[in-house]
């Protein structure tokens, strides 16, 4: 059966939907990690104003949560990189921005494998 290279044409769009998901998905958790961390700490601070916590009670309100804002900022960074290079995909305008995006969906698990394989199988349909 002779094949015009159209059974491809949906590998790319696929690849930038999945980009896409894994991408939101990125950006949902990493604001709910900073969201999370800096309402927590606020609540924690205004909780014990009124009292004189000991230096151990000090050092977990400040010091525990931070690594929740190490963690989600740069998941929320991987997120809209998944997201632009989701919809550099279904444009079809650059190759590299949309290889990129769907390596930052990777943290999405099973989603982002599979963005960057349909993205790298349809590299002739980006425009020269």
């Amino acid at each position: 059966m002779a094949s015009n290279g159209d059974s491809r044409d949906g590998l790319l769009t696929a690849g930038g939907i999945l980009s896409i998901i894994g991408g939101t998905l990125e950006v949902i958790g990493g604001v709910i990690m900073v969201v999370l961390t800096i309402g927590t700490r606020i609540l924690l601070r205004l909780a014990l104003l009124p009292f004189t916590p000991g230096d151990w009670l000090e050092h977990v309100i400040t010091v525990a949560p931070i690594w929740l804002i190490i963690v989600g900022v740069p998941i929320l960074v991987l997120g809209i990189i998944a997201i632009i290079g989701g919809v550099s995909a279904i444009r079809r305008k650059s190759f590299g921005l949309s290889l990129a995006g769907a390596i930052c969906a990777l943290p999405s698990n099973i989603l982002g494998i599979l963005a960057i394989i349909f993205v790298s199988l349809s590299k002739r349909e980006f425009r020269a």
